[in-house]
């Protein structure tokens, strides 16, 4: 499996990820520049947090845009992986590759702690290690993680297992506690919850690290 972590300038958790891909997932991870054209031959491509452009316009609007953005749509359309977290998960709705809209927290404050999630699906690329263990604890750091659809999208994705991840208590006022959702044909997903700050004892916590061993072995 190879991985590419794009880079957009503001983007504060490429590192993270790269990191967390590298100890995790796999040794082969490229760093892509937002305005580069064209993508490496990978099989994953990550879209990570931060605040690209400076969330300028809105969260993720403005990195929808980039360059790099048509070779990502074409990977996903040929059915390669996509992974935006926080601000990728932002992006991801802004470029039309997931349903919804992030909006402003419904306390309009930016919340920055640990938060417990239920699993809902394990039956895809990003949470099948989650097998077995229905709930987890990682951290979100965010202002705009509000995620809004209406009824109908809302309804839809429930009844096709888009909703993935689903917060126990919710910190943002999403719609229906949702925190992470996969697209319709299942191999682009976006969550708000950072799992790469979330891989290692020393931290404190490990409940991302089963995100990157599901996509460890969705190519095992």
């Amino acid at each position: 499996m190879k991985a590419a972590v794009i880079v957009f300038p503001g983007s504060n958790c490429d590192r993270d990820a790269i990191c967390a891909l590298r100890d995790h997932t796999t040794p082969d991870v490229y760093r892509v520049w937002h305005r580069d054209t064209s993508l490496p031959k990978v099989d994953l491509v990550f879209i990570p947090g931060g605040f690209s452009y400076g969330d300028y316009l809105r969260s993720g609007a403005v990195a929808a845009r980039s360059p790099i953005m048509s070779a990502i749509k074409d990977h996903a359309e040929r059915g390669g992986l996509v992974a935006g977290i926080c601000n990728g998960f932002q992006v991801l709705t802004e470029a039309r590759l997931l349903p919804g809209a992030l909006m402003r927290n419904a306390g309009l404050k930016f919340v920055c702690k640990s938060v417990d999630l239920v699993v809902e699906n394990t039956q895809t690329p990003f949470s099948s290690a989650y097998e077995g263990q229905p709930a987890t604890t990682i951290p979100v750091a965010h202002h705009d993680g509000n995620f809004f659809a209406d009824d109908q999208v809302l309804d839809r994705m429930e009844g096709e297992g888009q909703v993935v991840f689903r917060y126990v208590q919710n910190p943002n006022g999403s719609a229906r506690n949702i925190a992470g959702i996969i697209n319709d044909k299942g191999n682009v997903l976006g969550m708000m919850p950072h799992p790469e700050r979330a891989v290692d004892p020393l931290t404190g916590e490990t409940g991302g690290l089963p995100f990157f061993e599901s996509l460890a072995g969705a190519f095992s």
